[in-house]
């Protein structure tokens, strides 16, 4: 099922502001907070709706991503997302500033608790950056990429207790009085880190949180059509988080990697062909490179270096889904630097022959002409 826009479910335009596109969110999770409207299905998918989509318009980089390529600049396949398959843990924990007073202490809520009735916050363990070479045929065609990761996992024989402190709930409450009565604070537990769990038992092995690093083949489906610098995401393929935690997520950068004879230029393919003189003459035909193998083309007699030849199709594929780009096969005629004497003769004899004689027509475009043509 196709993703809702992110600036409809909103309810703002694509001009918003920062500070417009945050009033909105807090509009929205206000409406549809969970504690506000207990076992209501509909409620919680358009408040995961709304999160999911302030995560992407908050963030500029992001934001720019989505306005030029839509959800695919996040979703890809298998699990990829700005925000998507975000839970509620995912929400409350990086949300809640937000909301200021108006969930918790005495807010009429239960405040973020990455849960529905004011259980224990759950604590995201951190998230793991890692960067993915990929060739033009790989971009073009999509591909699967099965990569080492080394992260942090709970170590085996680990076991925790509840937090004395927190008693398990990974937040501390403190009330003050002040002028305008009694104020009712929550701030994360210092002891457990928000886990509301501590240590009990660990092994030698295991850092002071009961983790240790393991090497893991992490499969990772890649879309046809990225860009160099975009960013993919795993669900929690990332550090491990304390006790019952949920695990961060692995952020892979995707690097494209130079073609020997292609050149990109977004969604279109640049090829260069030199030709010879006298194949430009009698015309040929000759074998090129694409992103899915090679190709033979016909090159008419009489082909003008400068010439641009168009395939169709032969391009990238758009990320966002709108068909694949074309590649432009670019004729550049060889003039020999050095000739015999029999051949010079030849070219000599030609220099007053009509045939050799410039003489444009008006289907012969200039430099500048072709180079408009390409940008327009």
């Amino acid at each position: 099922m196709a993703k809702r826009d992110y600036y409809e479910i909103l309810g703002i335009s694509k001009s918003a502001t920062a500070a417009e596109i945050k009033k909105a969110y807090r509009k929205m999770a206000l409406k549809y907070h969970p504690d506000k409207n207990p076992d209501d299905k509909e409620a919680e998918t358009k408040f995961k709706e709304a999160a999911e989509a302030y995560e992407v318009l908050s963030n500029a980089d992001k934001k720019a991503r989505y306005d030029q390529f839509g959800h695919q600049a996040f979703d890809g396949a298998g699990g990829f997302g700005g925000g998507g398959g975000m839970n509620m843990d995912d929400i409350f924990s990086q949300f809640g500033d937000i909301f200021g007073g108006a969930f918790g202490g005495g807010g009429g809520f239960s405040g973020f608790s990455g849960g529905f009735g004011g259980g224990q916050r759950r604590v995201k363990g951190s998230n793991l950056r890692i960067r993915v070479k990929l060739t033009l045929e790989e971009i073009a065609n999509g591909v699967e990429k099965k990569i080492k990761v080394k992260r942090k996992v709970q170590a085996e024989g680990t076991t925790y207790k509840t937090c004395s402190t927190c008693n398990g709930s990974g937040q501390v409450t403190r009330v003050t009085n002040t002028i305008l009565g009694r104020m009712q604070t929550a701030t994360t537990c210092t002891t457990c880190g928000g886990a509301g769990q501590s240590i009990d038992k660990k092994p030698a092995d295991a850092d002071a949180q009961g983790l240790k690093v393991k090497e893991e083949t992490v499969s990772i489906k890649i879309p046809a059509g990225v860009v160099d610098g975009m960013q993919l995401k795993v669900s929690g393929k990332g550090n491990e988080a304390p006790g019952n935690g949920v695990s961060g997520d692995l952020l892979v950068a995707i690097e494209e990697q130079a073609h020997p004879t292609l050149q990109r230029e977004g969604d279109n393919l640049h090829y260069d062909m030199y030709v010879s003189v006298p194949d430009a003459v009698l015309g040929t035909s000759k074998e090129i490179d694409t992103v899915t193998g090679k190709v033979r083309i016909k090159v008419e007699a009489g082909v003008q270096s400068g010439k641009i030849l168009r395939l169709r199709g032969k391009g990238i594929p758009s990320i966002n889904g709108y068909g694949t780009g074309d590649l432009l096969v670019h004729v550049n005629v060889w003039t020999p630097k050095t000739l015999s004497k029999q051949q010079k003769e030849f070219f000599e004899s030609m220099r007053e022959d009509e045939h050799f004689s410039p003489k444009p027509e008006s289907s012969d475009k200039s430099f500048f002409e072709k180079v408009k043509d390409m940008f327009s």
